[in-house]
């Protein structure tokens, strides 16, 4: 795709990045973080990929340059639908953190995509998944039981650490322990990666945080704690049937 789909082929977009990782790996937070900044029009989990996109990219294999951009211009306009008059001039980001298993049908249609990872304690994402209480959907059915958590969270994330291997696209990771730890360097750190310069009202998102789909609204329209740092252990007991399931990706991501 890398050959056939060339930058001269391509349509220009506006800037353009996916923020993504599991469910409660700490998404939310940092699109309110990086959504505050002003040159940035961040979305939460809109339907332009499962909507648009996808069901466009799988209609045939042929992938010519022609096809291919207009696909990028459709889903573009469905962004820009969302935002209105907010999106002129800034760079986008769509954060949806279930559809990260696809990122290999965004990077063949954006190949100049900018990726986002977050990550989380994978007991500490297990955990709150667990915890969450609201309507059931495809996504979040797997969440009944710590087995099929466990079992969704290997599934999506190996698909990840298959797909950062690739050459060719920017991408970066950044952890909540970090975002927690100190807001404003890992903030800077990925506002920087987004070619950017870190906002002095980023440090202040939650007095500007926007209405959003997310059952995380209520936690980041607040300062930030770190009571959700370590909350597995005192449900270790509970957790230790799946633990060797989890121990690959605590290993991969750096968590001991």
């Amino acid at each position: 795709m890398g050959e056939v789909f060339s930058l001269a082929k391509r349509e220009a977009i506006p800037p353009l990045a996916f923020l993504g990782g599991h469910p409660r790996s700490g998404t939310t937070l940092l699109e309110q973080i990086l959504g505050t900044h002003p040159g940035v029009a961040a979305l939460d989990e809109p339907g332009a990929f499962l909507e648009v996109l996808q069901p466009e990219f799988h209609k045939s294999s042929e992938l010519s340059s022609a096809r291919v951009n207009v696909m990028r211009r459709h889903y573009i306009e469905a962004l820009r639908d969302g935002l209105g008059a907010d999106a002129a001039g800034k760079m986008l980001i769509d954060k949806n953190p279930s559809p990260t298993a696809r990122l290999p049908v965004w990077l063949r249609v954006f190949p100049e995509l900018r990726v986002l990872i977050a990550l989380r304690d994978p007991r500490d994402v297990v955990l709150s998944c667990y915890f969450q209480n609201i309507p059931l959907n495809s996504t979040n059915v797997n969440f009944l039981s710590f087995e099929r958590l466990a079992k969704h969270y290997a599934d999506l994330m190996g698909i990840w650490l298959a797909v950062r291997e690739w050459p060719g696209f920017a991408w970066i990771e950044t952890r909540y322990e970090d975002t927690i730890a100190d807001t404003e360097r890992e903030g800077r750190r990925v506002t920087e990666f987004l070619g950017l310069d870190w906002h002095e009202q980023q440090a202040r998102f939650y007095e500007h945080a926007r209405r959003i789909y997310s059952p995380s609204y209520h936690d980041v329209s607040r300062p930030i704690h770190a009571r959700s740092v370590a909350r597995w252990r005192p449900y270790e007991k509970y957790l230790t049937p799946i633990l060797p399931i989890l121990e690959p990706y605590c290993r991969a991501l750096g968590y001991p």
